[in-house]
């Protein structure tokens, strides 16, 4: 209730812009159409300019830990919410737990209805592949919690692990929280660095048109339309069940947090729509928290649960693999005669 008072509060009527300067969502879905007709007729262009998508997702990622760091530090410590941590951590894991398990299950009912995967031939596999796959294994849940944990907090960062940022972030926070007037300077360094960075983010995100193009311009280019029409059915059954799990389970979660849809619609616009285009989350999440901040959301909640839901509520993720597991099932079914039950599938999707 309190983050929707803080919202409508900060509500403010759009500023109308002239139509030779357009907003950065047209302009990403511009350089998405550029650079998908240069993919088409120039291929080897395509290849060329696939360098700019890398220098784009390169930046987007050096801005991730600072700017995680800062905000978490800012919120948790500048603000005072140690007794809320504990309290939102719990509800933030429950919800991600929920809305997953409610994605795996979409998924599965979507790919039993509409079977993508019957009447596709299995090509020749790359065995090397195939080893690497057998030779992996998923992380336990105590090696997951172990690992949240790094032993060096400038490697995390190196790295780009979210989840090692996020955990000693919060750490640091209380540790600066508990030294009382002593703190005070790092609170205000972390306020201006996060200023700072949500200000670099902004100059990113300028280039973020070119780079989107770029990396449509290289899949079109080396991929060609071919790709979209082999799987169009898979894709067609994907963005069918993640129309259904918006609309079911976001719906459901925005009426009961009495959210202001079309503000929020009009927030989580841009984000959406460069996460789309360049197929990288990593992309969206520093726009993503300037845009939740900007809509009233409290800093200590977006620094806190965004970067948590960027490592453990991977909802679009969970609802592809259950389709694409089962794709592959049905393929499978079709050139080998093998065939997986229902029950099968959910065993596999929850271990």
């Amino acid at each position: 209730m309190l983050i929707t008072l803080e919202m409508k509060r900060s509500q403010t009527h759009a500023v109308r812009r002239p139509w030779y300067r357009p907003s950065l969502t047209t302009q990403i879905m511009i350089g998405l159409v550029v650079g998908g007709v240069i993919g088409w007729l120039r291929p080897d262009w395509g290849n060329a300019v696939y360098f700019l998508r890398d220098i784009f997702i390169n930046l987007i990622k050096s801005i991730i830990a600072p700017l995680v760091f800062s905000t978490i530090v800012v919120g948790i410590a500048g603000a005072g919410a140690l007794r809320k941590v504990g309290r939102m951590g719990i509800k933030a894991l429950v919800y991600f737990e929920i809305v997953t398990t409610a994605a795996l299950f979409i998924g599965l009912a979507i790919v039993n209805f509409t079977k993508p995967g019957l009447g596709v031939t299995l090509a020749a596999t790359n065995t090397d592949a195939i080893r690497t796959i057998q030779q992996s294994h998923p992380k336990t849940l105590v090696e997951t919690i172990v690992h949240a944990f790094p032993s060096s907090v400038i490697d995390a960062m190196v790295r780009g692990d979210v989840l090692q940022i996020v955990a000693f972030s919060v750490l640091f926070a209380l540790a600066v929280s508990a030294v009382g007037e002593k703190g005070k300077p790092i609170v205000r360094a972390m306020e201006s660095l996060s200023q700072i960075m949500f200000k670099f983010t902004n100059y990113v995100m300028m280039f973020a048109p070119i780079g989107v193009g770029a990396a449509m311009a290289h899949t079109i280019g080396t991929q060609g339309l071919g790709v979209l029409v082999n799987l169009g059915k898979l894709i067609l059954s994907l963005y069918f069940a993640l129309i259904i799990f918006v609309v079911l389970i976001f719906g459901l979660v925005i009426f009961i947090a009495r959210v202001p849809l079309r503000q929020f619609a009009r927030a989580v616009r841009e984000p959406a729509v460069l996460a789309f285009a360049t197929t990288s989350s990593e992309s969206a999440l520093p726009k993503a928290m300037e845009a939740m901040e900007r809509l009233g959301v409290p800093r200590h909640i977006v620094g806190f649960v965004m970067p948590t839901g960027y490592s453990f509520n991977l909802d679009g993720s969970t609802l592809y693999l259950a389709l694409g597991s089962v794709f592959v099932a049905q393929a499978a079914e079709t050139t080998m005669g093998w065939h997986m039950g229902f029950g099968q599938q959910i065993v596999m999707m929850l271990t």
